[in-house]
């Protein structure tokens, strides 16, 4: 019986370190097993100072906000570009990328696609405007037709043309020292006429017929002279009112004019609800260009992005006007119930809290907004 007894504890004590034994393996087997998790797609658009491409490397705030987040959350991400803010919004919604990070505005349609995390910095829509665009000789010409003085001016050209001839017909008769040839006699009676028109000052001539003669010249002085101060006049007024006209300060200075936009963007949006006429750019530098060159009048975009490239290209003539419109509030968006919605908004509260989202923004805007 005892050699019984102890070959029943020998065999259980087998039993037990078995199982031991298997426990550790299959818990090996697991740890060995187990997935490195794969890197986050996360999409992004060049917006300077939010996201920044220099030589493939990303910086920039959004940048910055995200990769501190991706380390507290212990993720890895896998950056990939896109050409504007709507193809970023496309691929976050179709699920090619796992979160959109760059200065996106938080707005209902996207809303009804892709999931926000909480909002990280307030923000708005402003203008940027040439500040070397004046009005041009085109301009001008547009401006005396649609006032009519350009018929005035068709009328008066008429008038001269007919006082030439007339004031040839009229020396050829009385003036025996008047040039013979026909041209060279309207020659030297247009050149009477537009002295008379554009100076108020007749050139030097015989009095063939005494005092009446000089009431004669009198007439034409005070016709020459009220000419002129007409042309001056009507020149002057429709460049004073191209000055006017043309000064951008507002949105509501921007009827009739080209804006450009970068499609998809909330300023795009904005501009489009109010039926301005709309140009897209890519990226702001090909709206600049474009600004500088005329081919738009104005830009409308994010109001921290053009105060930080007026601030950073203080060589170029370009100025950001009139007040903040279309308050919004930049977020980074998800895939629709994405299981991150949550974690990246809690820590995102907490950074607000801590004063790091602060801390990222100063190193881009300072230390005032």
């Amino acid at each position: 019986m005892p050699n019984r007894a102890a070959v029943s504890v020998f065999f259980a004590v087998l039993l037990v370190a078995a199982g031991i034994l298997s426990a550790d393996a299959q818990t090996d087997e697991t740890i060995e097993t187990t997935p490195t998790p794969a890197p986050l797609a996360v999409g992004v658009y060049v917006h300077p100072p939010f996201v920044m491409n220099e030589d493939g490397h990303y910086q920039g705030m959004a940048i910055d906000l995200w990769e501190w987040l991706a380390d507290q959350r212990d993720v890895e991400s896998e950056y990939i570009e896109f050409d504007n803010v709507g193809e970023l919004v496309d691929a976050t919604a179709s699920g090619q990328v796992d979160i959109a990070v760059t200065n996106m505005s938080a707005t209902r349609d996207r809303a009804e696609r892709i999931d926000f995390t909480h909002p990280w910095f307030d923000a708005g829509q402003r203008i940027m405007v040439n500040d070397d665009r004046s009005a041009g000789f085109s301009d001008i010409l547009s401006g005396l037709s649609e006032t009519g003085h350009l018929r005035a001016y068709g009328w008066i050209a008429l008038v001269i043309i007919a006082a030439t001839f007339l004031m040839t017909l009229f020396d050829r008769h009385f003036d025996k020292d008047f040039p013979h040839r026909w041209r060279d006699g309207i020659a030297e009676s247009f050149y009477s006429v537009m002295s008379v028109a554009t100076s108020g000052r007749p050139p030097s001539r015989k009095n063939l017929f005494g005092w009446l003669g000089r009431v004669w010249q009198g007439l034409w002085l005070v016709c020459g002279i009220a000419v002129l101060a007409y042309v001056t006049s009507s020149v002057t007024s429709v460049m004073t009112t191209l000055s006017l006209t043309s000064q951008i300060n507002s949105v509501a200075d921007l009827s009739g004019r080209t804006v450009g936009v970068q499609p998809g963007s909330a300023a795009d949006d904005y501009a489009r609800e109010l039926g301005i006429n709309t140009r897209p750019f890519e990226h702001i530098d090909e709206a600049m260009d474009a600004l500088l060159n005329g081919r738009i009048d104005a830009i409308i975009d994010d109001a921290p992005v053009l105060e930080y490239y007026a601030h950073t290209n203080p060589q170029q003539p370009v100025t950001v006007v009139g007040p903040i419109f279309a308050p919004d509030k930049y977020v980074f968006g998800l895939v629709h119930e994405s299981p991150l919605t949550r974690p990246l908004t809690v820590e995102l509260i907490g950074a607000h809290e801590s004063g790091r989202i602060e801390q990222i923004r100063e190193q881009y805007f300072g230390d005032d907004e």
